[in-house]
């Protein structure tokens, strides 16, 4: 093998000399895979390297820290929650350094997933905070997802939809996978620099323990922090909690204190009424007390007060608490309808499954009843119609309507009543009809809203395809909080006059309706301290009817007063039939 000299340029006058054959196997192997790459790059980029890899590393310690210290409520995204010292930082920088590498490594990597995990059930906890008013339910809850796509893909379009699923996907296994190996980083960078590593911590406790002491704060949040022991201690509860609801409200609902009521004795007092029972989506307090929402909505109840009382109508109304706030509406017309507090899904299954008497089942119970659902909001199944009781059930699809969609609304409110009296309550009959309605026009995100047009016009809904082309979008609306709180109010405005407007066309001596709100709309609307009441209305034109709850103190008119009765909604049930005759006959677990 020939020699190879390196010689001066002006030294340099032997002939160019070829390699022999097999010189290039006699050299040494190129490197090979990701950390000799990263060697060859540090060798020649030393200072960019060394940039890269510390900005990696205060990344990883801010995205740690950062979800450390996360909060669970949107109001509460303040950079002031982001400068503390949290515990668990500190607790974790100890074991760390305490183990040898390969526990160290496995402990960084589990915890780096916990912490991902946490971090992903705080975002959860914000968003039901923000829409339902209450935190997430590890056990409960997840069975609400699917319903929660569907109404993105209602209200913003299938690809939204499908996009809005991906994404979170995504960021699920992005999250536990990034926190995973920015657990394991830092725990690296902990081990190769163990003296510094050890003081840091030392003077961390230390700061931390004082500032504990102290009980010393920024703009009013604790210096010294817990935030994720607490959180973790909350979830924790709340799963317990849950687990012992479950077993305890089985035996409350087999107590029912009309459950062995003979038929005769139930609702007497309403014997030959049609009885028509209908629920008003997020028809809360907010939309009569609210300064946005309220003259508008004040206004078109006055107005239909008074025309009810010309076609000889009259009203009473006061306020009910919802078990719910938000949405799950199911969990405010459950709680109404079987005068038990129904505030979450496993509650809702129990009393479905049971044999709790439900006010609407009360009627059927006794023979002289014809009984029917129209839910324009039920698209599949609905096995719920045997706990209430309904003969029959008319959903989105036995409507007739062949008009447009209103976002998540398949229907407006005018042309689901109308169809109401013709399928049903103009049908003669040799008894007395009682119907639940449920209307969705002033359902979330409140954009586009039908209008009223000529009852004598509706057709098939298709004269609602202008009117839903020229409404406002509900990408526009859905995002913007003052938006959101005018078109909310215009939507019940909408609902309020379509049913009163039926009632003066429809109604007759014989028809009694009672309708309420299933329970306040969601935060962004009502306001992050909103109650959680919902007027209820009693509308007769036969003055038998309010005479019989003229000791319940209720406002005359569609508006209640703001000082009038406010009873918890799972109280309804038991007070009407209790005003209208019905003779208690105790059923005890």
């Amino acid at each position: 093998m020939p020699v190879f000299t390196r010689l001066s340029h002006h030294q340099d006058t032997s002939p160019e000399v070829e390699p022999e054959a097999g010189a290039e196997a006699s050299a040494p192997e190129p490197k090979k895979g990701l950390r000799a790459r990263l060697a060859t790059l540090r060798d020649r980029h030393p200072t960019a390297m060394h940039t890269i890899r510390w900005t990696i590393t205060i990344l990883c310690a801010a995205l740690v820290l950062g979800a450390l210290m996360l909060p669970n409520r949107m109001n509460a995204l303040q950079p002031d929650r982001f400068t503390r010292i949290p515990v668990e930082a500190i607790l974790g920088a100890a074991v760390a350094l305490a183990l040898p590498r390969r526990p160290r490594l496995i402990v960084a990597a589990v915890s780096g997933v916990a912490l991902g995990a946490m971090t992903i059930v705080n975002l959860l906890d914000m968003g039901f905070l923000e829409y339902l008013g209450r935190g997430f339910n590890l056990i409960l809850d997840w069975e609400l997802l699917p319903d929660a796509q569907a109404y993105i893909q209602d209200s913003m379009g299938k690809a939204v939809a499908v996009g809005a699923s991906v994404g979170a996907v995504v960021l699920v296994v992005v999250l536990l996978t990034v926190m995973a190996l920015a657990m394991v980083r830092l725990s690296n960078l902990l081990s190769r620099n163990k003296q510094v590593a050890t003081r840091a911590t030392l003077i961390a406790t230390v700061a931390w323990v004082l500032c504990s002491a102290l009980s010393l704060q920024i703009s009013g949040v604790p210096i010294a922090a817990d935030r994720t022991a607490a959180a973790l201690s909350v979830q924790v509860r709340r799963v317990q909690d849950t687990l012992r609801d479950e077993a305890e409200f089985q035996k409350v609902a087999k107590v029912d204190a009309f459950g062995n009521t003979p038929p005769s004795q139930l609702v007497p007092d309403l014997r030959g009424k049609d009885m028509v029972f209908t629920f008003i989506e997020s028809y809360g307090r907010s939309a009569i007390e609210d300064p946005i929402m309220a003259p508008g909505v004040d206004k078109t109840l006055d107005v239909s007060t008074k025309a009810l009382a010309k076609a000889g109508f009259h009203a009473k109304s006061g306020w009910l608490t919802s078990a719910t706030y938000g949405g799950s509406s199911w969990l405010g017309h459950s709680t109404t309808m079987s005068g038990l507090w129904i505030d979450n899904q496993q509650r809702y299954r129990t009393v479905m499954a049971s044999d709790h008497l439900s006010l609407t089942k009360a009627f059927q119970k006794t023979g002289d009843w014809d009984t029917v659902g129209i839910m324009p909001g039920v698209q599949k199944a609905w096995p719920e119609q045997q706990y209430y009781g309904l003969e029959s059930v008319r959903n989105a699809f036995q409507l007739g309507y062949k008009g447009p969609k209103f976002s998540w609304s398949t229907m407006p409110d005018q042309y689901a009543l109308e169809a109401y009296q013709k399928l049903e309550h103009s049908k003669k009959r040799d008894k007395p009809l009682m119907s639940e309605i449920i209307l969705t026009s002033s359902h979330q995100p409140w954009a586009p809203i039908p209008k009223m047009v000529d009852w004598d016009k509706l057709g098939d809904g298709s004269v609602f395809n202008a009117i839903q082309k020229a409404g406002k979008k509900a990408s526009d609306v859905i995002t913007n909080p003052t938006k959101s709180r005018e078109e909310y109010g215009k939507s019940v405005q909408y609902s309020v006059t379509a049913l009163t407007q039926w009632m003066e066309r429809y109604g007759d001596e014989n028809t009694v309706l009672v309708f309420l709100g299933d329970h306040q709309p969601i935060a962004r609307v009502s306001g992050d301290h909103a109650s959680r009441d919902v007027p209820i209305s009693i509308v007769a034109k036969d003055p038998k009817v309010l005479d019989k709850i003229a000791d319940w103190n209720w406002s005359d008119g569609l508006r209640p007063a703001h000082n009038a009765p406010v009873w918890k909604m799972s109280a309804f049930r038991d007070k009407f039939l209790t005003a209208y005759g019905s003779t208690p006959h105790p059923k005890k677990s």
